[in-house]
């Protein structure tokens, strides 16, 4: 049974039943220190807990399989979880501020601050750890909102250490403000982590082209390439949750029957599917060469109807790709 769950969501789970055990032992240890600082790790713990329980809704979700309503699947729901979680991180970074201010200028006595030091710091470390999970986890299945929910994690985990570095200037040199100082330079790092989760997700949903990805894919695809793949062009890739989608043009000799154009076409999904995703739906258009023009480029040496000489295959760069001409044609 537990085979049938997708791993990203049983990671999920774990997270959320980690964020909730770590949310207590934070607020234990701000009733054992007094700590607004202690008290502002602990309120940017309380993000973790609702966008972990948001983020495993949103990949059960996501793994359901495609329906009538939902042609390419539930993938998407995972960019609406990320940018949620985005937004709280955003609001949690100004909140910490917001309190790091307040107690500048309203210092809160505090007290059992080795207790309070020893705890967060086990906290920090548990977060960091299943922070690197998440994204482990994340990238190997193409998932944005696990990936979203470990750098969330270790946003976290250098927010405590940096309240750990206050409370321990605090216990040493009893200087108040230095924790209040310190935890408004990590806010600021929080702002900028959750700044960033909101622009990767509102490219996703808007269907922003991935350059990176295309320019790999490109890569691989030239160092690759079969005699009959005699050009590719158009070729356009579209992220939905773990599913990646492609749809391309081939062109392959104008006399290739269907079957063999069909072998062409699964030859190109396989290296893909290979190297990129496991999960992939892919529509390739095959187009017929137009001699003598794609004469020049072919290396196909028994081609008994070959126009003209062969000159040398193009090299497939991300802009001829992606471009909607057959290489060589005006």
């Amino acid at each position: 049974m537990a085979d049938s769950v997708p791993v990203t969501v049983r990671v999920q789970q774990w997270v959320v039943t980690a964020s909730v055990l770590l949310f207590a032992l934070k607020m234990l240890a701000y009733w054992l220190t007094n700590s607004v600082a202690v008290l502002t790790d602990a309120l940017e713990s309380t993000v973790n807990v609702v966008t972990g329980f948001a983020g495993l809704y949103s990949l059960r979700i996501a793994a359901r399989p495609r329906d009538e309503n939902h042609p390419y699947g539930h993938g998407k729901v995972e960019l609406i979880s990320a940018s949620f979680e985005g937004v709280l991180i955003l609001i949690a970074g100004l909140v910490i501020v917001y309190e790091s201010i307040t107690n500048l200028v309203h210092v809160h006595p505090v007290r059992q601050l080795d207790w309070g030091i020893t705890i967060i710091s086990f906290t920090a470390l548990v977060n960091y750890a299943l922070g690197a999970w998440c994204i482990r986890t994340g990238k190997k299945h193409r998932s944005l909102a696990l990936e979203a929910s470990g750098k969330h994690l270790q946003s976290d985990t250098w927010t405590t250490v940096g309240i750990v570095g206050g409370l321990l200037l605090l216990w040493f040199t009893g200087i108040a403000w230095i924790d209040s100082a310190v935890a408004i330079i990590f806010a600021l790092f929080i702002i900028i982590e959750g700044s960033k989760i909101i622009r990767q997700t509102i490219a996703g949903i808007t269907d922003e082209a991935d350059m990176e990805l295309l320019k790999k894919l490109i890569e691989v695809l030239d160092q690759n390439k079969r005699s009959a793949w005699i050009d590719l062009h158009n070729l356009r890739a579209i992220k939905y949750g773990s599913i990646l989608h492609l749809d391309c043009h081939l062109t392959v000799p104008w006399y290739f029957n269907v079957n063999q154009a069909h072998e062409e076409v699964d030859a190109l999904n396989q290296l893909i599917a290979e190297r990129f995703s496991q999960t992939l739906e892919m529509f390739v258009h095959t187009d017929g060469c137009v001699p003598p023009v794609s004469c020049r480029v072919c290396p196909i040496t028994d081609c008994e109807v070959r126009k003209a000489a062969f000159e040398g295959r193009w090299d497939w760069t991300f802009e001829n790709v992606t471009s909607n001409k057959k290489h060589g044609m005006e």
